[in-house]
């Protein structure tokens, strides 16, 4: 079953990025079909998270999507080379954002093999952010889509997490978000 528009609205973007973990992302482009399961997620907490891109009110035409309606995917590139998934949450106009980190692949593996250019099945396939999207074959040109009702979508088969399979920790690369780096919102499934 595709999440509905009300799993994205509501204002708590570390318990979404937690409840994220087990929920499938799927892809359908040119037809075809891709799924994996999403093991990795980290939380941006809009203007008051220094390592957000929407930190102190930023907007730029980059950053526009996040202050848009939860639900909407926020894809940007990083080191102009890593396309970044993220899923917009909350209010219109609240700019908060997760970023899918990683995953574990559930259908269409051969095409994701081929995307990233491996030959054989191994951890490495959706394991990092730029990984999973480009196998997922999803770019910035997918910012600004709704989840609701485009090519990129988020499904829930009804896997339940248990907190104890699940480690928190710091963000990655945010250094130079001086103490909210240290912020406990990155979650993984561990076990």
């Amino acid at each position: 079953m595709k999440l509905s528009r009300n799993f994205y609205l509501r204002d708590d973007v570390v318990a979404i990025s937690r409840n994220l973990l087990g929920k499938v992302l799927c892809t359908r482009l040119s037809g075809a079909l891709t799924k994996a399961i999403i093991v990795e997620t980290e939380a941006y907490a809009g203007v008051t998270d220094r390592a957000s891109h929407a930190y102190g009110g930023r907007r730029t035409k980059r950053t526009e999507p996040m202050y848009g309606q939860g639900g909407t995917a926020y894809v940007y590139l990083c080191y102009g080379i890593h396309h970044m998934f993220n899923v917009v949450t909350n209010a219109e106009e609240t700019p908060h954002a997760v970023l899918i980190r990683a995953g574990e692949p559930l259908s269409g593996t051969d095409l994701m093999l081929q995307r990233r250019g491996k030959t054989k099945l191994d951890k490495t396939l959706l394991n990092g952010p730029g990984s999973l999207a480009k196998a997922l074959g999803i770019t910035t040109e997918h910012s600004r889509l709704s989840l609701m009702n485009g090519q990129i979508w988020i499904e829930d088969h009804g896997t339940d997490v248990e907190d104890n399979s699940v480690a928190t920790g710091p963000r990655v690369g945010v250094d130079y978000a001086a103490e909210d780096a240290l912020r406990p919102y990155r979650f993984r499934i561990s076990s």
